[in-house]
């Protein structure tokens, strides 16, 4: 059994992806983010970053074990499962460099864009051009690599599981796909899986829709480092 601490994010969704494409047992734990879930001593032990996605798994190679961060979940549930990464060194070290791509580029890059659309105060012109950009750029990296493929590697993998909940909601973010033929084809296929649709459907009526933004909540937005020090119940 795997407990999933989730919330319905794109972040949420590619651990989600992962657990539905691989049949595993698992619980969703619903982490209430805008009230400070991720914040309890308990949910630290075992995120100290205090984000979602994070799992425990009780069945772990050498006993219970937790994992936190997305690309490091996906990677150990490849390995656990031996499904969706490639068993060759060459396939291994690609499917490395575009885990890392998303993790330090495609994410960041798109979170940011979606805080300046969807919860800054408006008027942050500059940042919301930025990260606009930004989140383009990375559009058109990957526009180039799925030039002639149908996925990210040879195969549907964690790739581009990691790669896909940040692109599924373009048009929310005010970006269109029409300059991105193949990243749109890519999109509508992996949308059409149906493991998939059951993941982004996870919770879906506990979305945060700028309800709870940066000028009224204070847990989720505007942190700095007392929000990791101070102890809460």
């Amino acid at each position: 059994m795997i407990d999933f601490y989730y919330a319905p994010t794109p972040n949420g969704w590619k651990i989600a992806i992962m657990l539905e494409e691989c049949g595993l047992e698992y619980r969703t734990i619903l982490m209430r983010l805008t009230t400070g879930d991720q914040l309890k001593p308990a949910f630290l032990e075992i995120n100290p970053n205090a984000k979602i996605p994070a799992i425990f798994d009780h069945d772990g190679a050498d006993g219970p074990v937790t994992v936190f961060e997305s690309g490091a979940i996906l990677l150990y549930l490849a390995e656990k499962t031996g499904r969706f990464m490639p068993a060759d060194a060459s396939g291994r070290k690609e499917m490395l460099e575009w885990l890392f791509w998303q993790v330090g580029n495609q994410g960041p890059m798109a979170g940011q864009l979606s805080h300046f659309v969807n919860y800054a105060p408006k008027g942050q012109g500059y940042g919301h051009k930025r990260y606009a950009g930004e989140y383009e750029r990375n559009l058109a990296v990957l526009e180039r690599r799925l030039d002639g493929r149908d996925y990210i590697l040879d195969d549907y993998s964690i790739a581009d599981m990691i790669a896909f909940p940040w692109v599924f909601i373009a048009k929310p973010l005010g970006v269109s796909l029409d300059p991105f033929p193949n990243t749109a084809a890519w999109r509508a296929r992996i949308k059409a899986r149906q493991a998939v649709q059951r993941a982004i459907n996870l919770y879906k009526d506990e979305q945060n829709r700028g309800e709870q933004n940066a000028s009224n909540n204070n847990i989720l937005f505007n942190q700095n480092a007392k929000h990791v020090l101070e102890k809460r119940n």
